[in-house]
């Protein structure tokens, strides 16, 4: 009866019922967390930071470019009777490109183009991260119920083995009846240490990808609905798929490259002014020549027209490399256009297979229920043995392990294949955490600046570390990597 009400609570534990987690944390938490602190996703928006710089640097090119000079100057050896003279000289230049072969044009272009590429590839980092955490959640889940069914194990046959020594010792059981209770124990105390050693190692991947501890997990919420077909998932995928849409975006920018690099070959013209101002300081001497002046001012405007002739074959050489890039993207993009249907169509796959094992085991876990009970009351008869009882104990919790997986992998196969067609986004998952990160809010601020002493904000983590305060690490010794400080300003 204790080993029956045993393998009762271990079946309560599969079921993962919601009623005993009313304080704990959440799947949609957990992602939270892992949205505003995991070190991958605040590195790949730096990364669109740095994307976004390429259009200031681009827009530059097209802008006036202005420079000063000035030079303080003393002869030290004349080889005349005049005396020894300074000088003092300023001058300033301003230059306009007015046409530079489309160069600056299709670089803006293509600097623009991989802004968006950038995006896409934020939107699929986010939705590789989420998926990766919602994995970690469930593999905690997942294992703290195994090794729940394994101590319920233990316990149940720790039970047997002391009722089965009793019998033996009236008499009623042999010597091999209590050796196989005792291999059937130690063979389950070692099933039970090795589910909390792998325990242990997902609780710590899941403080590698969240940023803090697993507490009580919740169930997690029923997935949004998803298609019903393979071909139905591809459709979407192909349509939203944020790798799909990085890749065919650096394609096209580097059809820009392609243009830009044309433009090498064609004549540029620039408008041009200068303005110079010398003085003798005092120390002219016209000598026989007659009266020198101390000191001059001297502007002038006009346009610059650079034709290039000949550039040793450099001109042909850039544009054949940049057509070769293009190349490379475009065969890239069929590539990922071939994992994401993979993908794909392994995570429908997966999570078709999953959800018909759930099927399978739950009543494999009722029939082994049911199997276990009646072989404990033949074997009470005598018309079962002991060893028939550690089978049908062994089979009941076999069941339960594969049920326990088979959820899991069914709700994260579930989720890879919501990422695979675009939807395990941020904006999918309906984070409270806050206002979502705003991608364009810094390209609007910096894209079009024409300061060239505006650095930003200051560097600053904004990850969370998981090491414990004082730790030795060359990370530590890293600005401001020792406290969690809020993202700096876009």
């Amino acid at each position: 009866m204790r080993g029956r009400m045993l393998a009762a609570a271990g079946v309560a534990a599969l079921s993962m019922s919601g009623a005993a987690w009313a304080e704990t944390e959440s799947l949609r938490e957990a992602l939270a967390k892992t949205y505003g602190a995991n070190p991958t996703i605040m590195a790949q928006r730096a990364q669109l930071r740095a994307t976004d710089e390429e259009v200031a640097i681009a827009r530059a090119a097209g802008r006036p470019q202005v420079s000063a000079t000035a030079g303080l100057n003393r002869d030290l050896i004349t080889r005349n009777l005049g005396r020894n003279q300074s000088d003092l000289s300023v001058g300033g230049d301003v230059s306009l490109p007015l046409f530079a072969g489309g160069q600056i044009r299709n670089a803006v272009r293509a600097a623009n183009t991989r802004v968006e590429a950038g995006r896409a590839d934020l939107r699929a980092t986010e939705g590789d991260i989420f998926t990766e955490a919602v994995a970690a959640y469930m593999d905690v889940i997942r294992d703290r119920s195994i090794v729940q069914l394994n101590e319920n194990q233990v316990r149940v046959l720790e039970t047997n083995l002391q009722a089965t020594r009793d019998r033996f010792e009236v008499g009623d059981l042999t010597r091999t009846d209590v050796a196989q209770s005792e291999a059937r124990l130690a063979l389950a105390s070692s099933t039970l240490a090795t589910a909390r050693g792998r325990l242990e190692s997902s609780e710590e991947n899941f403080r590698r990808v969240i940023g803090d501890e697993p507490g009580d997990l919740q169930p997690p919420p029923p997935l949004p609905p998803l298609p019903a077909t393979p071909e139905q998932a591809v459709e979407i995928a192909l349509a939203n798929n944020a790798d799909l849409v990085a890749i065919a975006a650096r394609a096209r920018a580097a059809g820009f490259d392609v243009a830009s690099a044309r433009g090498e070959r064609l004549p540029t013209v620039s408008a041009v002014s200068s303005t110079r101002y010398f003085s003798a300081l005092g120390t002219a001497d016209g000598g026989s020549v007659g009266v020198v002046p101390n000191s001059s001012t001297s502007t002038g405007i006009g346009l610059s027209l650079r034709v290039p002739l000949y550039q040793g074959g450099a001109a042909g050489a850039r544009v054949r490399r940049a057509q070769a890039f293009r190349s490379q993207l475009i065969e890239q993009a069929i590539g990922v256009e071939r994992l994401v249907v993979a993908n794909t169509r392994a995570a429908f796959a997966t999570y078709q297979a999953a959800r018909e094992a759930i099927e399978s085991n739950t009543i494999a876990v009722a029939a082994n229920e049911l199997a276990l009970e009646g072989t404990r009351a033949e074997q009470s008869v005598g018309t079962r043995n002991v060893l028939d009882v550690l089978n049908a104990e062994q089979e009941l919790l076999n069941s339960q392990v594969a049920l326990v997986t088979a959820r899991r992998d069914a709700y994260v196969a579930g989720f890879q294949l919501l990422n695979a067609m675009g939807r395990a986004e941020a904006e999918d998952l309906n984070l409270d955490d806050g206002p979502l990160y705003d991608p364009i809010e810094h390209y609007e601020r910096y894209s079009d600046s024409w300061s060239d002493w505006d650095d930003g904000p200051r560097i600053a983590p904004v990850s969370t570390r998981t090491v414990e305060p004082g730790a030795a690490s060359p990370v530590g010794e890293l600005p401001g990597a020792n406290s969690r400080v809020t993202e700096p300003p876009q």
